[in-house]
């Protein structure tokens, strides 16, 4: 038996609606059209920029003095290590490092010092002690107390989680990466850092290089040095100083 024929019932779309469709789909092609083309633009590569002769020779010339003071560093004898009270050392960087030679740029990179003005928290060895050696014209480092320690990380302790920045404001997420090692809250970081504990690097990975406040207009030197953060090198116990006027 065949079926009865069923009329299909065509809804009426208001005039209206329509042009406003119409509208709609010819400003989403044209958005579209402009991401590509901004798309394109960003993928060609970024335009030459001119430099000037006066900063070749600059950047050779500071090369040339970062490989001569290198060369010369080979022939004395190796830095003594400190007292065995001072275990910890935090290196803030306070000097450009553009044009410095391959080998500074490489250290730089191994301390996690890749902006001005940020800080890392090292343990003291002999390999660490002749890292800040060959960068001591850039970074200033000393011996930081246990005050100094829980202000940073009170204050500006971030954690690094999968490539991103998260405040340690929940002891939920030391608990959750750290809680394997037995440290499940900020106490218990901030008294493995300061003890330089069997995790220490662990630890001192999982946290994020911290960023000193210094004023964008801050006055400096002729030679590119803040006047308030002092010169480069060893500080000893100088470096509370700093954190406690920049943090």
């Amino acid at each position: 038996m065949a079926e009865p024929d069923v009329q299909k019932v065509i809804k009426l779309v208001p005039e209206n609606l329509l042009k406003k469709r119409k509208v709609y789909q010819a400003i989403k092609a044209t958005q579209a059209k402009l991401a590509l083309l901004q798309k394109r633009k960003d993928t060609s590569g970024r335009p030459i920029k001119f430099k000037r002769l006066e900063e070749f020779c600059k950047d050779s010339k500071r090369r040339h003095r970062d490989d001569t003071r290198l060369q010369r560093a080979k022939t004395r004898p190796p830095p003594s290590l400190p007292p065995a009270k001072n275990r910890l050392v935090f290196a803030v960087r306070v000097r450009e490092i553009k044009g410095v030679s391959p080998r500074v740029k490489k250290v730089i990179h191994m301390l996690r010092l890749r902006k001005i003005f940020s800080g890392t928290f090292v343990k003291v060895s002999k390999t660490s002690i002749n890292m800040l050696k060959i960068v001591e014209p850039y970074v200033a480092w000393g011996f930081p107390n246990l005050k100094s320690v829980r202000e940073l990380i009170l204050k500006r302790g971030q954690a690094k989680i999968d490539k991103r920045r998260l405040p340690l404001t929940d002891n939920t997420v030391i608990e959750q990466h750290l809680g394997q090692y037995g440290i499940i809250c900020l106490e218990d970081l901030i008294h493995e850092i300061y003890s330089v504990g069997k995790n220490f690097r662990l630890v001192n990975r999982f946290l994020w290089p911290f960023c000193l406040s210094v004023p964008r207009h801050s006055a400096r030197d002729k030679v590119g040095l803040l006047k308030d953060m002092g010169e480069p090198g060893p500080r000893a116990e100088g470096i509370n100083g700093v954190i406690r006027k920049f943090n």
